[in-house]
């Protein structure tokens, strides 16, 4: 049973936001998850804490009127989809996917600190990234771009989408089982949830403004704001990086 609306933020209620979302409530929050891995403009989403508030509501009020198995497994099939999908514009879109003027939904930054991660840890990057915001969002496009082998790019895929989406739902799920952490969920969820989105929210108009004045600042000083084809070229990781072994310990050798 759902918990009576707390004084405190009435709008922030899980019943208050389940009258809004109604049955749609569960396929917002796959959306978000599709989106993030899916979309080029993905990483200005929430995601790790979306999942584990997710399975924190699924224990404490049901929020999504179906049990944790179903949930968890839907948002872990989202992620893989949407892990698909960025491969699939990568792929098909090729260097150009890369071609385009800095602004706060695209830095070349992130392209080239997605690249060091496939540098360092080949393969593995697609699971691991999962983990990087950001990174997660642009890995998928840049395994595309590069032409990983689309099967070991779909196992990978579905490993990462596993662990994270499936993983940290559940996550969300088990810690309601500890008494104190489902009493202050059920009395301060308004609070919980505040924090949740008002904390993403924040850091993610921190990113994109942050990003944006960057890329005005260099282009009143003159610079190149623009990734243009030869540039875009350069950002295509080489194919022997996805079979490269780890560098677990980072000392550059694999």
């Amino acid at each position: 049973m759902l918990h009576a609306p707390t004084a405190l933020i009435p709008w922030l209620d899980p019943q208050t936001i389940i009258g809004a979302a109604g049955p749609w409530a569960l396929l917002v929050v796959c959306f978000i998850v599709f989106a993030e891995t899916g979309l080029l403009v993905g990483f200005l989403l929430p995601g790790d804490t979306l999942l584990i508030i997710a399975g924190l509501l699924t224990h404490t009020s049901n929020v999504f009127g179906v049990n944790i198995w179903v949930v968890s497994l839907l948002i872990a099939l989202s992620a893989f989809i949407g892990g698909e999908v960025g491969y699939l514009i990568g792929h098909k879109g090729g260097p150009a996917v890369f071609e385009r003027k800095e602004s706060g939904l695209f830095s070349k930054k992130n392209v080239e600190r997605t690249n060091a991660f496939f540098e360092r840890f080949g393969g593995l990057t697609v699971i691991l990234a999962r983990f990087v915001p950001i990174v997660r969002t642009f890995a998928p496009v840049a395994a595309g771009v590069g032409h990983m082998p689309w099967r070991r790019y779909s196992l990978y895929n579905f490993i990462g989408a596993m662990i994270w989406g499936f993983g940290l739902t559940m996550v969300g799920y088990l810690i309601a089982y500890i008494p104190w952490v489902r009493l202050l969920v059920v009395q301060y969820i308004d609070v919980i949830l505040l924090i949740a989105v008002g904390g993403t929210a924040l850091v993610t108009l921190w990113h994109y403004f942050s990003e944006r004045h960057k890329a005005k600042k260099a282009a009143a000083a003159g610079e190149d704001v623009v990734t243009d084809a030869e540039e875009a070229q350069e950002l295509v990781l080489d194919a022997d990086v996805f079979d490269r072994a780890p560098d677990l310990d980072g000392d550059g050798k694999h």
